[in-house]
């Protein structure tokens, strides 16, 4: 199944819940940044853009974009950071003196759904920690957190419509329209 001009925002997120955030995000990055309105969500993608001042080519450009992020592999057995996210960990964690550093990655309660995402450095893990490697990166995560965190994938990007490390998770139900915050 592909997304399509006439899909609802609504059915695109609610057929393809395991890649919403990273759909959600590709359509803030072309300028939507109505993806968390309530208003919009009955709109199909192609109203919304053209009623937002885009182009039929936008559209299309947009659809090749979406489709695409459709058919990378979802990989549920690990928690990963992309290349481009590895590098800029090394690169922060060098500008602030840490040698060698892990990245602790978890969950706390707060924001407006629920839990915000933790990362941070870390020397070592200790007994509570299961241990993933990524690019060069033993990241550290809580075992009581793993079910909630398994199949995340940590990006960096870095544009006019954000900067910052951004997480994607399959096993995220629901987020704020910020993005800062999910339930699960």
């Amino acid at each position: 199944m592909a997304i399509t001009r006439d899909m609802t925002i609504d059915t695109m997120f609610s057929t393809f819940p395991e890649k919403s955030q990273k759909l959600a995000q590709e359509m803030t990055n072309a300028g939507l940044h109505c993806v968390g309105c309530s208003a919009a969500t009955y709109e199909t993608l192609e109203m919304g853009m053209l009623g937002h001042g885009f182009t039929d080519e936008a559209i299309t450009e947009l659809l090749s974009r979406l489709n695409h992020i459709l058919s990378e592999e979802l990989d549920t057995t690990t928690i990963s950071l992309t290349e481009r996210a590895a590098k800029k960990f090394a690169q922060v964690a060098e500008a602030e003196g840490h040698a060698s550093p892990a990245l602790r990655f978890g969950l706390k309660p707060g924001g407006c759904n629920g839990f915000e995402y933790i990362l941070d450095f870390a020397k070592e893990s200790t007994p509570q920690d299961e241990t993933f490697t990524s690019h060069g990166v033993e990241i550290y995560v809580d075992k009581e957190q793993v079910p909630q965190l398994m199949g995340c994938e940590i990006d960096f990007l870095d544009g006019l419509n954000g900067s910052g490390f951004k997480i994607s998770n399959p096993n995220a139900r629901s987020s704020c329209s910020c993005g800062n915050s999910q339930a699960y």
